[in-house]
C-alpha cells in the first residue's frame, strides 16, 4: 500500500488509493514539533481492509522520523493511539 503525503502551508494529508477508492487522513501542523490529526476518511468499500490502520501507522512513523508529536483530535486516530501503547512516544494530549 503506497501512502502519499502532501502538505500545503500548515495543512497536510496522507492518502492512499486501493481498488480505485481513496482514503485519507488530514492534519494541521501547528509547529515544527506538533501536528494535529483532525480527520480520517475511509470509504465503505475499503472498511475492514486495514486501510485506516495503515494511515495511522504511517502518521506514527512519519512523526518518529520527523521528531514531532501527534495530537489526535480525530476519533479514529485517538482510538488507535489508545490501543497502541508503543505509539505513546509520539502522543501529545
Amino acid at each position: 500500500m503506497e501512502i502519499l503525503t502532501s502538505e500545503e502551508g500548515a495543512h497536510g494529508r496522507y492518502s492512499v488509493t486501493v481498488d480505485g477508492h481513496e482514503a485519507a487522513m488530514t492534519y494541521s501542523r501547528t509547529s515544527p514539533e506538533l501536528i494535529i490529526i483532525d480527520h480520517t476518511a475511509v470509504p465503505d468499500a475499503l472498511r475492514g481492509k486495514g486501510v485506516g490502520q495503515a494511515l495511522a501507522e504511517h502518521a506514527v512513523h512519519a512523526a518518529r522520523a520527523g521528531g514531532w508529536k501527534i495530537m489526535p483530535l480525530c476519533p479514529f486516530m485517538r482510538a488507535q493511539m489508545q490501543r497502541h501503547a508503543d505509539w505513546q512516544d509520539v502522543a501529545k494530549s
